[in-house]
């Protein structure tokens, strides 16, 4: 990936790409030679309600080290008039976006895990819904003029899971399978256009706030099984960066289009490595977990 550049001259938009999938995807984007605007509402010169450290600064700067050209623009997806304004900038620049990835989230705040969902507070239930639904809606909404334009456009979804079922917290499964059914519609819709619609989801993501969440860095991050075995089996953010990134330049993705990929699967289909040389497999460790008594 690292030695050719199969998404050269190619524009892509990672909204939401300031930390987690988000900055993988970019990074891997920039591997294989895209141009790539990073979104999102955390710079070196104000956060976001989040409050991590992480900056779209920082993740354009990890896409120009890859190889590709990153450039950062504070967007609040919420707010029509700054997704429009975006557009219109990336518009003037190029004329077109080859590639759409929605990646904006931040509910992981609003996640009361544990709790039935009418014993959580009401306003962080419909803020999750709001903080996807609607951002997702608008960016694509306002994307698709441009999309439509590319001669190979992809746009993607990224989710949790490939199914429609429970995900141990009502407001949470709400969230993540709309991106499923979003990008199945989508895929209906613009059938004509000859634009590839899929969702796309890691398996356990050793995100940025994960890696938090168990005190270790990525340089320990083994020292975490032993609170949880599982976590052996995650993957760092670029591996579902590369299997966006692969899929992104596939000339024959369009017969995936409305389907609900994953990480691990695509790395079967096209052979990519996360960083560590490792291919994780967490569909294949999910199917060992249920098969146990």
């Amino acid at each position: 990936m690292t030695q050719n550049k199969p998404l050269k001259d190619k524009i892509a938009l990672v909204a939401g790409g300031t930390r987690g999938a988000g900055r993988g995807i970019a990074m891997a984007l920039g591997e294989a030679g895209a141009t790539v605007y990073v979104t999102g509402r955390t710079t070196r010169m104000s956060s976001s309600p989040i409050g991590r450290k992480e900056t779209i600064e920082e993740t354009a700067e990890r896409v120009e080290s890859r190889g590709g050209i990153g450039i950062a623009v504070r967007v609040d997806h919420s707010v029509p008039e700054e997704v429009e304004a975006l557009m219109k900038r990336i518009e003037m620049a190029h004329g077109r976006l080859d590639i759409l990835v929605n990646d904006i989230w931040g509910g992981e705040r609003l996640t009361h895990w544990g709790k039935p969902f009418w014993a959580s507070p009401l306003k962080d239930g419909l803020a999750m819904q709001h903080g996807v639904l609607d951002t997702h809606y608008m960016t694509a909404h306002y994307a698709m003029p441009l999309l439509i334009r590319s001669e190979s456009g992809l746009l993607a979804e990224i989710t949790d899971g490939v199914d429609y079922k429970y995900r141990g917290n009502l407001p949470y499964s709400l969230s993540k399978i709309w991106g499923i059914h979003m990008a199945a519609g989508l895929s209906e819709e613009l059938k004509p256009y000859g634009i590839c619609a899929v969702s796309l989801t890691p398996g356990f993501l050793r995100s940025e706030e994960m890696l938090a969440h168990f005190g270790v860095t990525e340089a320990n991050w083994r020292d975490a099984g032993e609170k949880d075995p599982n976590f052996l089996q995650s993957e760092t953010p670029l591996y579902v960066g590369r299997a966006l990134a692969c899929l992104a330049a596939d000339p024959g993705k369009g017969s995936l289009s409305g389907w609900h990929l994953s990480s691990w699967e695509l790395s079967e289909r096209y052979g990519f490595v996360d960083e560590d040389g490792t291919q994780p497999h967490w569909g294949r460790h999910e199917q060992k977990l249920l098969s146990q008594p």
